[in-house]
């Protein structure tokens, strides 16, 4: 009996050290590593400077301005989908946002977790308008680039035969060589996450109205960050970043008010931003995290409608992105 809870005190001694491990890492080393895309516009890419934008982005600087009171503090690692978890797994990064897709396997055989759907796509496919295709079906031994080591690459093959469309997929380790590849004519079509693919159009394409997203998708790509089991601590930091910057959505608190939203009288928004209560001390954080995380680059939507939404290049739609008070998916857990 005393031996069993020697042991069980044991262990959580260990889970609890190993959770605040990647916390205090943060804090002593002063500077947050994020892992980021090469270049996925409206996600993380490089602008003319070497500065990387996007929402993926966003995320890292409104996570360092939480941790560490400060957006800029972030280095940022690009990754390709091969060495994306490596990366992660062996320390080299703190979190991984990199437009990833989360599936029952990588969340239980990587040795990773995965936190929160920040952004809910599908895979689609680009075609040349002149190509004359208006559905899958027309693609029948088309060749269609594909990124190696994603969802993509599986999911392109399950749908071809499942549906008996025999196209040809040409594979490729690093995205901006497949955009260069299809750009340059060898491919009849390029398929990836639809977000994506958008973003190439718009980018890399010689002249995007040439080019056409087909308004079909083969599946669902829930795109969320990931961290290492047994960092508990850290991991419900990246839980809730995501679920705050929803519902300072919901509660209308922005990049530009929250500082004065900090001082109202509504119990939601007091606990929000740590004006009443200790729910950022619970995660080893000044009470004030959020507001600190909020000013950085914004709520959900902010971040969203400048990075990917109708005020960027990509003009996306909200969506299932919305918030499930307009209609999406996006639904913060309760702040209490």
């Amino acid at each position: 009996m005393y031996r069993g809870l020697i042991t069980a005190t044991v262990l959580a001694a260990s889970i609890t050290g190993a959770s605040a491990a990647t916390l205090d890492t943060v804090k002593q080393r002063g500077t947050l590593v994020c892992g980021v895309s090469t270049g996925f516009a409206g996600f993380s890419a490089p602008d003319s400077q070497g500065n990387f934008k996007g929402l993926d982005v966003d995320y890292c600087r409104a996570l360092a301005a939480g941790v560490l009171g400060d957006p800029t503090k972030v280095r940022y690692v690009a990754l390709t989908a091969q060495n994306r978890f490596t990366a992660l797994q062996s320390g080299e990064i703190d979190v991984l946002y990199r437009n990833s897709t989360q599936t029952y396997l990588r969340g239980t055989t990587l040795g990773l977790r995965q936190g929160p759907v920040n952004f809910y796509d599908g895979q689609g496919f680009v075609v040349k308008k002149d190509l004359g295709v208006k559905e899958l079906k027309d693609l029948k031994g088309a060749t269609v680039c594909v990124a190696q080591g994603t969802t993509h690459e599986v999911t392109l093959g399950d749908y071809g035969r499942a549906n008996g469309i025999d196209w040809k997929p040409l594979v490729f380790d690093r995205v901006d060589t497949m955009y260069q590849t299809f750009f340059g004519g060898r491919c009849d079509a390029m398929t990836q996450d639809a977000s994506a693919l958008a973003g190439a159009v718009a980018t890399a394409a010689p002249k995007a109205e040439d080019y056409v997203v087909l308004p079909q998708t083969i599946s669902k790509e829930p795109l969320g960050p990931f961290t290492r089991n047994g960092d508990e601590g850290w991991s419900d930091i990246i839980t809730w970043l995501h679920y705050g910057l929803v519902e300072a959505e919901e509660l209308g608190v922005t990049q530009a008010n929250a500082d004065e939203m900090a001082k109202s009288q509504v119990p939601a928004i007091q606990r929000l931003l740590g004006a009443s209560g200790d729910l950022g001390s619970r995660l080893g954080l000044d009470n004030k995290w959020l507001v600190a995380a909020i000013k950085a680059g914004g709520n959900y939507g902010e971040i969203f409608e400048r990075n990917v939404g109708k005020a960027s290049p990509l003009k996306l739609e909200r969506g299932l992105n919305a918030t499930w008070s307009k209609g999406g998916l996006m639904y913060a857990i309760p702040f209490k």
